[in-house]
């Protein structure tokens, strides 16, 4: 047996919300169906129960299935509606999927077409959900950990920052969670519903980097077998993450800056224009002003790039989280690993506060894995002295 699937029927013509109610029920027994015979009595039953399709009609007293469609999507957002139109209500029920309605069907109901809509309604609302369980994980994996004052800090500046568009650069030493700054960014914009591709330009040759980004054409150079897209096209209607943008070549910075100036891109090889709509956030470990001042990096980017920048602190600027970090930590690698989360003594919260995390987050994450695998049952001042190899 599947799992069921509560519809709602909202029609004030009693046979046929009675025909609609039967058929539903015959076609599977995985259907709950209620059955509302206006949008006011529709609206409580949608506020206080949680239906995976809500059928509607369109014309009916007190309140008419188009107000009914926008009020309970303000109550919640995710309820999947199809809507039933009469022949005169047919721009209405076009106006109704602009509003949010999956899909309609006219008056009076093909029984086929009724019950195919229908599925795909239910598949489309199983969609959304598995989609926000997922979008819930992607949050957790990137949530910056920390109530230190500078952490609160960046969180502020991110949560002012995020629905602009604005760009924003990034800067601080490595291990410190750049990216995280980035992804916190992109999913707290509206563009979170688009992807975030990241590139990491010191990971890529230079030669490379320009077909990387912008795409190239078949024939461009020897291994170029295909048409291929790059990461600004992929990005499109999303963010862009340009890690490490201080190692980028001087050649492929020009193409950059034409692509924020212009919001276009050219494939390597090719002679045509393409448009792109894509939010640029960058980061970097060097100081860009000295590498301006030595030509390694052009001003009239860095303008472009750093209208909002955010500085993130070494962990050695915000030693406070450093017991909630290794608490993360803690519970993170034990999930992973599928073994009991180890325990830490405030002994051992206070040893690590004091050493000099050269390697920031990043280095003591390794430290957190390395005594949960080699340390005690509980981790003692010895363990740690022995294998944080300070």
């Amino acid at each position: 047996m599947g799992k069921t699937s509560k519809i709602l029927i909202v029609e004030d013509e009693a046979a046929i919300r009675r025909v609609l109610v039967k058929i539903l029920e015959e076609e599977s027994s995985d259907y709950v169906v209620d059955a509302a015979e206006n949008g006011e009595e529709a609206l409580q039953k949608i506020t206080s129960e949680d239906y995976d399709l809500v059928i509607s009609d369109i014309k009916m007293p007190k309140m008419d299935g188009e107000e009914l469609l926008v009020e309970a999507k303000k109550v919640k957002a995710e309820t999947v509606f199809v809507m039933i139109s009469g022949h005169g209500d047919l721009e209405t029920a076009v106006n109704t999927m602009r509003l949010g309605a999956f899909d309609y069907i006219s008056k009076p109901p093909d029984l086929n077409r009724l019950l195919t809509t229908v599925r795909n309604a239910l598949d489309s609302g199983k969609l959304v959900v598995e989609n926000t369980i997922l979008k819930k994980k992607v949050n957790k994996k990137y949530e910056m950990i920390g109530n230190s004052d500078p952490i609160n800090q960046i969180k502020d500046i991110i949560e002012k920052v995020a629905p602009t568009e604005a760009r924003v650069l990034i800067t601080g030493p490595n291990g410190t969670g750049k990216e995280l700054v980035a992804h916190q960014i992109h999913l707290q914009s509206s563009r979170s519903q688009n992807m975030l591709v990241e590139v990491n330009c010191a990971a890529i040759p230079s030669e490379l980097i320009e077909s990387e980004l912008f795409g190239h054409v078949k024939g461009a150079f020897t291994s170029a077998v295909k048409d291929r897209p790059g990461k600004f096209e992929q990005a499109n209607h999303g963010t862009i993450f340009l890690d490490e943008i201080g190692d980028m070549s001087l050649s492929a910075q020009a193409k950059v800056l034409r692509a924020l100036q212009e919001n276009v891109i050219t494939r390597v090889g090719a002679d045509k224009d393409l448009k792109v709509d894509v939010r640029v956030i960058a980061a970097t470990n060097k100081d860009l002003r000295k590498e301006i001042e030595e030509g390694r990096f052009r001003e009239d980017l860095y303008h472009r790039l750093a209208v909002i920048l955010i500085k993130v602190p070494a962990l050695n600027d915000r030693r406070d989280d450093i017991p909630l970090l290794t608490n993360h930590f803690l519970d993170q690698i034990a999930k992973e690993q599928g073994t009991a989360p180890k325990v830490f003594s405030k002994e051992v919260m206070e040893l690590l506060q004091q050493y000099d995390w050269t390697g920031n987050i990043r280095e003591l994450r390794n430290v957190i894995e390395r005594l949960i695998i080699l340390g005690g049952k509980e981790v003692s001042k010895q363990d740690v002295e022995m294998f944080a190899n300070k």
